[in-house]
């Protein structure tokens, strides 16, 4: 089965917001072989959008129609396809209700207009949203199925998965799928990765294996085609074995969605321990980073942002000769940055990052000298100094300081 998926949204066509949402449904759209051959981004305009619906229909068994599902003027995705397939619009009164009854909750004011969003294709289903207001309908008629969803990625994400793919798996032969898995690794270099990966799986050449370069990873992702999936899996089983036995230093976790941070939040909560962190260049950065992982509660009860040498001797304790001595930008200034806040908030890791940021040069150092210091019960404190490029500028460096970051932590836990 081929399929379409139609963006809609000016601002994507203008080039002001990047569109992830068609490749998120491609990737899930293959993982059931079925190939979106034909990709097409149009502005909020209802004529353009009517003819490029009804071609779609007329040419494909499935369409997926995303975006402008929201309640203002320019939303006018809704119409456009009801006016294109000759129906309606129809009301879901219980969704409507749940709309009301949420702005109420939020006291917030509700205008008329939120009544769109509670609406759907006459003729077809609505498709609950579990993460927003506006639902999705699901068309089907003469063989051929239409799908619309709402544009915001995190509604589109969970409605693909939550109410979109277990329809279609019902329509698939689901005996050979496309299966995939994605492994995650930090800390290396892509090209010396996939190079020593290609050494231990040369012969597993019904494996396709393939890198992706994230901002805070590189994701390393295995395929079989048309196997059956127990077939599949054991395919997977045994290239997984094979690259982690090889590359188990870097490797942090399977999955599209793992994250360094996640993992390492796991880990403090598996040992039962607790995190504190002093941050001079990286001004929070890390321990809002924590803190965005479900469960941050239960290893991080707070921190140091001591950005100025006066903060780091007031708030830390650090001893204003030790600074006049070795500089802000020092190996022994962050050391005594993760001793000292681990001391003070009384916790088992802390963790301390100064450095500079750019653009400017500080105590001769100049911008992506970075220090991370790492304090572990028992241990000896270690340091690490990075040299980050300064052309990637201010917030790069501040942000790939904190992930340098988590790596030691990841390293120290797993030992």
């Amino acid at each position: 089965m081929d399929a379409e998926i139609i963006s809609v949204g000016t601002e994507i066509v203008l080039g002001q917001i990047v569109n992830t949402n068609a490749p998120f449904l491609a990737r899930r759209l293959g993982t059931l072989n079925i190939e979106a051959q034909r990709q097409l981004t149009v502005p909020d305009q209802p004529d353009l959008l009517e003819k490029v619906i009804r071609a779609a229909w007329q040419r494909s068994k499935l369409v997926f129609v995303c975006g402008g599902l929201g309640p203002t003027i320019d939303d006018i995705t809704l119409q456009g396809v009801a006016s294109a397939l000759k129906t309606t619009t129809q009301l879901d009164r219980d969704h409507w209700s749940w709309i009301k009854q949420s702005f109420k909750q939020r006291q917030k004011a509700m205008m008329p207009e939120n009544i769109q969003q509670a609406k759907y294709l006459a003729g077809g289903q609505p498709l609950a949203n579990p993460v927003g207001l506006a639902l999705g309908s699901w068309y089907e008629y003469s063989g051929h199925r239409l799908v619309v969803l709402p544009g915001p990625p995190r509604e589109f994400m969970a409605m693909v998965d939550q109410e979109v793919m277990p329809r279609l798996r019902s329509l698939v032969d689901t005996t050979k799928q496309i299966v995939s898995r994605t492994l995650n690794f930090f800390g290396r270099p892509e090209s010396q990765l996939m190079d020593e990966i290609a050494s231990v799986t040369k012969n597993l050449n019904r494996v396709v294996i393939t890198s992706y370069v994230q901002p805070d990873a590189i994701q390393v992702r295995l395929t079989v085609h048309d196997q059956s999936v127990t077939k599949a899996k054991q395919l997977l089983d045994h290239a997984q074995q094979a690259i982690i036995s090889k590359e188990s230093e870097y490797y942090f976790g399977r999955g599209d969605d793992c994250s360094l941070a996640a993992t390492v939040v796991h880990l403090l909560k598996e040992r039962g321990l607790k995190i504190t962190a002093a941050e001079s260049l990286t001004g929070g950065m890390f321990q809002s980073t924590i803190c965005s992982i479900p469960g941050a509660s239960n290893v991080f009860d707070g921190g140091f942002v001591t950005y100025a040498a006066s903060a780091k001797e007031s708030l830390l304790g650090i001893d204003q000769r030790l600074i006049e001595q070795y500089g802000v930008v020092s190996a022994q200034t962050a050391a005594q940055m993760a001793e000292r806040s681990r001391q003070r908030m009384g916790v088992d890791v802390g963790i301390g990052f100064t450095g500079v940021a750019g653009p400017d040069t500080l105590e001769g150092q100049p911008a992506g000298t970075v220090w991370v210091g790492l304090a572990l019960p028992g241990q000896t404190t270690i340091t690490r100094q990075l040299h980050l490029g300064a052309y990637v500028g201010r917030q790069e460096i501040r942000r790939q300081s904190v992930q340098y970051g988590l790596q030691m932590i990841y390293q120290a836990l797993r030992k």
